[in-house]
């Protein structure tokens, strides 16, 4: 009895330490990017202790002022809110189609959004894309932005369409009889139950629309002021005054994890609620 204690204590020991091990490589960079961010240049360079020894709270202002961080964070929150809007209407809807229509072909796509799921194209339809938008006259603009990163949806509409299959179609059936239209269907009965699992398609589509890099730098490589707070970060290490402006870097970069963090906080139990009950269906 003893020894199966001790055997319970050591390994709910290691647990402990592997969970506070594997906190402590996630939050270090965090915190080592806030407290840089509060201190001198001069400071950042020589290193040293982890706290700064004089806090520059007006590293902020100069990010907003000399690095345009004001603009490029509008930016960002335009482009991740579009990317989200469109995210939600077009995986709800197309997982609705999914789960209660049948149509020819459907198999053939959905098919076909599967093979998407485990090929990354990644960068190789960028070109195609610029290209196809310059043709229309949209690369000056941020819904052009949006839409190439809004993409197919693959993994989203999987998602949706697992969770709708799950509520029970005679709720549709009633509905039918009480004259409504499929849209109505779909606005009325479909949209309130599964709040849960399109906060996690919105937290999933926003996280990923922000921390974009390579899709917003090559579309604004002809309009520098349609910049994304993440290229703007990224560009400052490349200027004339790169080796002078680390503190103004990680103050950029600390700025860039607020959006993200203020979601969670607000989405997070449907978030939680949305993943568990996928888990528990799938």
């Amino acid at each position: 009895m003893n020894k199966d204690r001790m055997m319970r204590g050591v390994g709910a020991a290691l647990k402990w330490v592997f969970l506070l091990t594997l906190i402590a490589f996630t939050l270090y960079p965090v915190i080592y990017a806030l407290l840089g961010s509060l201190k001198s240049n001069y400071e950042l360079t020589l290193g040293g202790h982890l706290f700064p020894e004089v806090w520059k709270f007006e590293n902020y202002m100069d990010a907003f002022t000399r690095g345009r961080f004001g603009l490029y964070t509008f930016n960002s929150l335009m482009v991740a809110g579009l990317v989200s809007l469109l995210s939600l209407v077009t995986s709800s809807m197309a997982g609705y189609v999914f789960a209660r229509r049948q149509f020819r072909g459907k198999g053939f796509i959905m098919s076909l959004y599967m093979a998407f799921m485990f090929i990354s194209l990644g960068s190789v339809t960028i070109y195609p894309l610029f290209v196809l938008f310059s043709r229309m006259k949209l690369t000056k603009t941020i819904i052009a932005m949006a839409l190439v990163m809004t993409g197919g949806q693959a993994s989203n509409v999987f998602l949706v369409t697992g969770f709708i299959k799950s509520v029970p179609k005679e709720l549709d059936e009633a509905a039918f009889i009480d004259g409504c239209t499929p849209f109505q269907v779909f606005i009325i009965m479909i949209l309130p139950m599964i709040r849960s699992i399109l906060a996690v398609v919105l937290l999933f589509s926003f996280r990923s629309a922000w921390n974009d890099y390579i899709t917003p730098l090559i579309m604004t490589i002809g309009n520098a002021k349609l910049r994304t707070l993440t290229v703007a970060v990224v560009q400052l290490k490349y200027s004339s005054n790169a080796a002078a402006e680390w503190q103004i870097m990680l103050a950029g970069a600390s700025i860039a994890l607020i959006p993200v963090l203020i979601l969670y906080i607000f989405t997070h139990k449907q978030f939680i609620s949305g993943l568990l009950s996928g888990a528990v269906k799938a």
